[in-house]
């Protein structure tokens, strides 16, 4: 699919109704490329007399190809957040800047580039050039990765009460949870640092006006504020998964203990009904009267024996 943008009179970011042509195609302010089939890439490939990189190109996580210049302008590769399935999922998407276009490429709809033509349709002026398009984006993108922070650790916080309050709680489930957690802030700190060195190329190469310029430093500030507290997370996260594996080796060291216990609780009568269970034609208590209930009252004793002084000890 192929979204030409063009300004208004009102200097409003619209959707162009034009025919598409190569002059319609040049005037556009914003060409949004997602999922495009061969067609459409034959038509903006034209334009720049440039092939558009194919999902392997745009997946590629070296520095050097995914952010570089050449004759038609600044490329850059970003990761954008998304939530597919109930999961956090990572999607790069390609921006290439000119100095009166910029065009996007990727596979699939991201939702901070709805909020963006949302935003750029009801606000004036939001979107008056190419690369302001592109820092609303990055500024969507950075708004988007803070509140998602905000929802592991509160949904960590959900977590830790269920670890170390909840005394019946599944802590596989919590386990579970934490993986997910710990999965989402990975994809979080990814993606701070992917923009980071986006914005980083931008203002050594992009040749920016001073407001854009600001524009941009503000950003990496905001990032900068984002990783200590994504590096806590990650320390909490490591903290409650070394707390529920240690409950559960626990709980397994106290099933052990029972077991280790009853063996030597049930060991002493099973010796001594192996004693009296051999065939021997002399033994002294085989004829004796009560020879029986000696046999089951000394078995009976040295199982109790053993408990009681585990119990003495502390130990159950």
């Amino acid at each position: 699919m192929l979204i030409r943008y063009r300004l208004d009179r009102q200097q409003y970011l619209v959707p162009s109704q034009e025919e598409i042509s190569s002059e319609s195609l040049a005037a556009a302010l914003w060409l949004d490329l997602v999922n495009p089939d061969d067609e459409e890439r034959d038509i903006i490939e034209s334009l720049h007399s440039q092939p558009l990189p194919d999902t392997e190109d745009v997946e590629e996580i070296e520095a050097s190809a995914r952010s570089y210049q050449d004759e038609v302008g600044l490329h850059v590769h970003s990761l954008f957040l998304h939530k597919t399935e109930e999961r956090h999922r990572n999607t790069s998407v390609a921006f290439t800047l000119t100095d009166s276009q910029l065009i996007t490429l990727r596979e699939r709809e991201i939702p901070a580039f709805r909020l963006m033509r949302m935003r750029a349709r009801r606000l004036k002026g939001l979107a008056e050039d190419p690369v302001s398009i592109l820092l609303g984006l990055f500024e969507i993108k950075i708004d988007d990765l803070a509140d998602t922070l905000e929802e592991v650790y509160t949904q960590l916080e959900e977590t830790s009460n269920l670890v170390l309050e909840d005394n019946d709680a599944d802590i596989e489930d919590a386990l579970d949870e934490l993986a997910r957690q710990e999965d989402t802030n990975g994809k979080v700190r990814l993606c701070l640092m992917d923009t980071q060195r986006a914005l980083s190329f931008l203002l050594r190469r992009g040749k920016l006006s001073a407001v854009h310029a600001e524009t941009a430093r503000e950003l990496l500030r905001d990032i900068d504020s984002l990783l200590p507290h994504n590096s806590f997370v990650f320390d909490k996260i490591n903290f409650l998964m070394d707390a529920a594996q240690g409950f559960i080796n626990i709980k397994q060291s106290q099933i052990i203990k029972i077991f280790s216990i009853a063996a030597v609780v049930f060991l002493p009568p099973t010796v001594i009904a192996s004693i009296y269970g051999m065939n021997f034609n002399t033994m002294p208590e085989l004829g004796w009267q009560f020879g029986y209930p000696f046999a089951l009252g000394l078995m009976v004793l040295s199982g109790v024996a053993p408990y009681v002084f585990f119990k003495i000890k502390g130990w159950l």
